[in-house]
């Protein structure tokens, strides 16, 4: 992560994306329009992009669901909350 993130991030957005990255694997996410959103700065869209993550086998996974939405939330209360990256 720490080589192709290239903007700051707080403590809870890095956690979230290192679960991600985890589960989704490096390759995947070096190529992923959520790792462009991050790098571009636009955050709230790439909280959007946590989410179409959910599918296993071309069917929507209730686990991977639940699984993206916590990414996403954890990944969004600092940007809600107005937060500086550390």
């Amino acid at each position: 992560m720490n080589e192709v993130v290239t903007v700051g991030l707080t403590q809870r957005q890095f956690d979230a994306l290192v679960d991600f990255v985890f589960n989704v694997g490096e390759k995947n996410f070096r190529r992923s329009t959520l790792l462009r959103e991050i790098n571009a700065g636009n955050f709230p869209q790439a909280v959007s992009q946590f989410r179409l993550w959910d599918h296993c086998g071309g069917v929507v996974n209730a686990g991977l669901l639940r699984r993206r939405d916590a990414e996403a939330e954890a990944f969004d209360r600092d940007i809600s909350a107005g937060m500086e990256a550390v």
